[in-house]
C-alpha cells in the first residue's frame, strides 16, 4: 500500500529553492542555469522522498516539472556512487526519450553524465556501439530496449540502480505490458523504482504492484482538471466546412504558435498540405514519418521557424514546447483523457493559452463527456459565418492541391519501399495499427556475401588458369624440342 504526500505540507510550504530540498550545490547551479528558480510542486513532493531512498508514484497534471523531479535525486546519487549503466529511463515515445535525455545531459553537464537514446526508426549497430561505451543513464521505449537486451553480445542491466516509467499509463495503453514484464525480469529486485503518471488507471495499480516496493505517492493533482490560465472554448461546425472554419481561426488569431490535433497520420498530412497550399507555414508531426523528419518537425517549431504543428497524440504528451499559444482540436479526441494531455500542450509554467475544439454534428457525445470530466461548460468561440463562407472556394481549391500531393506521396512510398524498410516497430502509432517487422536484411547480407564468395572464387580460378599458361609457355620456351 503506498504512504501518501499531498501538496502543502511542512516541506511543499518552506521550499523555495532547490538547496533547501536537498540538492547538492554542483546541481543546484546546474538548475539555476536551466532557468530553474523555483521547485515546481511535484518537485518539492518527490525529491525530498526520492533523496531518502524511497520508491514513488508521481501523479501530476502535464507540465509540471516531472523530468526534474526524477532526474535531481537520481544524478545526486551518482555523484555519490559513480557507475556505468546507473539507471533506467522507460518511456512510450520517441521523441520524449530525446526530451528526456537532454535534460539529463544539460542537468549533469558539470559533472560529466553521459545518456544515450535507445528508441526504434534508429539504426540498431550504431545504438549498440553507444552502449558499449556503457552510459550512465539510458532512456528508451521498451520495445528497441528488449531487441538489444535480446540480441547485443555483452549488453545487460544486472547492475542497475534506478528504474523510472515516465507517462506509465501511456506505455501500458501502447500494449508495451509484455516488454515491461520481460525489462523487470533481467534487472535488479533492490533497485530503486519511480513510476510517473498523469493518471491511475487500473494497469498502473497493477504496474505499482509488482514493480514497486513501500512507495510514497507523491499527487498535487488528485482529479483531473486542466490549468486555471487556460481559455477553453468549443466551436460547433457543420463537418464538410471544417477545413474553412480552421483557415477562419488561423486568420482570426494570426501571430500566435498553433499546435492542431488530428485523429490520424493521413489527416495530419491532408491538413498540413492543405494550409501550406493557403500560404501558411505549416508542419506536420506523426507516426508514419521517419525518425528525423519527426525531430526536424519538432525542432523547427520549437526554434519558431514554423508557426504551426500538426500533431496526432504522439506529441500530446510529455513534449516540453514552451511557447504554444493556441491548441486547436480538428478532431474531438475519443477518448476523453486525450483532452486533458492535449490541452495541456499551452498554458505551461504559469503561462495563458488558449484551446478551441471543433464539434460537427457527429461529436456531440464526446464532447458532452469532455465536459463531464473536467467538470465545467465550456463557451462558445465567436465566429462570422458569413466570413468562414467566403473562404470556402479558396479552401476548395487547396483541398484538391493538397490531395493531389498526398497521393503523389503514397505512391512515391510505395516505390521507394521496394528498396528500402524503415523499421518502426516501437513507434508511439503503434497501438494504432500493426506494428512493423523490418524483414529481409539477413538474406540481403547473405546473398551479398554469397556473391562476393562467388567472385573471388572466380577470380582465383582465372588467377591460376593464367598462371598455368604463363608456366606452361616458359618450360616450353626452353625445350630443346
Amino acid at each position: 500500500m503506498a504512504m501518501s504526500v499531498e501538496h502543502g505540507e511542512e516541506v511543499g510550504e518552506i521550499a523555495e529553492t532547490f538547496k533547501q530540498l536537498g540538492v547538492t550545490d554542483v546541481l543546484c547551479e546546474a538548475c539555476s542555469q536551466l532557468g530553474w528558480k523555483t521547485p515546481t510542486k511535484i518537485q518539492v513532493e518527490a525529491i525530498p522522498v526520492a533523496l531518502q531512498g524511497r520508491d514513488i508514484i508521481g501523479l501530476a497534471e502535464t507540465g509540471s516539472g516531472k523530468t526534474g523531479a526524477f532526474a535531481l535525486p537520481i544524478l545526486q546519487a551518482l555523484l555519490e556512487t559513480p557507475q556505468r549503466f546507473f539507471a533506467l529511463v522507460l518511456t512510450p515515445t520517441r521523441e520524449l526519450a530525446f526530451q528526456i535525455s537532454e535534460q539529463f545531459e544539460a542537468l549533469g553537464s558539470s559533472i560529466g553524465v553521459q545518456s544515450t537514446v535507445i528508441v526504434g526508426g534508429i539504426d540498431m549497430m550504431s545504438q549498440s556501439l553507444a552502449l558499449a561505451k556503457k552510459p550512465h543513464v539510458i532512456i528508451a521505449t521498451p520495445g528497441r530496449l528488449i531487441d538489444h537486451l535480446e540480441n547485443t553480445k555483452g549488453f545487460n542491466l544486472r547492475a542497475l540502480k534506478y528504474l523510472v516509467m515516465d507517462e506509465a499509463d501511456r506505455i501500458l495503453n501502447m500494449d508495451f505490458e509484455t516488454e515491461v514484464d520481460k525489462i523487470l525480469k533481467v534487472i535488479p529486485r533492490d533497485r530503486k523504482t519511480f513510476l510517473f503518471s498523469a493518471t491511475m488507471t487500473k494497469k498502473v495499480q497493477k504496474l505499482q504492484r509488482a514493480a514497486l516496493k513501500d512507495p510514497v505517492k507523491c499527487a498535487v493533482s488528485s482529479k483531473y482538471q486542466t490549468v486555471e490560465k487556460l481559455q477553453q472554448y468549443y466551436i460547433f461546425i457543420p463537418s464538410k466546412f471544417k477545413d474553412s472554419y480552421l483557415v477562419y481561426i488561423l486568420n482570426e488569431l494570426a501571430g500566435n504558435s498553433f499546435m492542431i490535433f488530428c485523429s490520424t497520420c493521413n489527416n495530419t498530412q491532408r491538413t498540413a498540405l492543405l494550409l501550406r497550399n493557403l500560404g501558411f507555414t505549416a508542419i506536420p508531426l506523426h507516426g508514419q514519418m521517419s525518425q528525423n523528419k519527426r525531430l526536424g518537425s519538432l525542432n523547427k517549431f520549437k526554434a519558431k521557424a514554423r508557426s504551426i504543428l500538426l500533431a496526432t497524440d504522439v506529441a500530446s504528451r510529455g513534449l516540453d514546447i514552451p511557447h504554444v499559444d493556441v491548441v486547436i482540436n480538428f478532431d474531438i479526441p475519443t477518448h476523453s483523457k486525450d483532452y486533458i494531455h492535449r490541452v495541456g500542450r499551452t498554458a505551461r509554467a504559469g503561462r495563458s493559452g488558449k484551446s478551441i475544439t471543433f464539434v460537427t454534428q457527429y461529436d456531440v457525445e464526446l464532447f458532452q463527456r469532455i465536459e463531464h470530466l473536467i467538470g465545467k461548460k465550456l463557451p462558445a468561440f465567436p465566429s462570422q459565418e458569413e466570413e468562414v463562407m467566403m473562404l470556402t472556394e479558396r479552401v476548395a481549391e487547396a483541398q484538391r492541391f493538397a490531395r493531389m500531393e498526398l497521393r503523389q506521396q503514397g505512391e512515391k512510398k510505395k516505390r521507394s519501399r521496394d528498396d528500402t524498410n524503415d523499421d518502426d516497430d516501437d513507434d508511439a502509432e503503434g497501438a494504432l495499427g500493426v506494428r512493423k517487422k523490418v524483414t529481409g536484411g539477413k538474406k540481403k547480407k547473405w546473398s551479398f556475401l554469397r556473391q562476393f564468395c562467388l567472385t573471388a572464387k572466380t577470380k582465383r580460378r582465372s588467377f591460376f588458369i593464367q598462371a598455368g599458361r604463363c608456366v606452361d609457355a616458359e618450360l616450353r620456351s626452353r625445350s630443346p624440342l
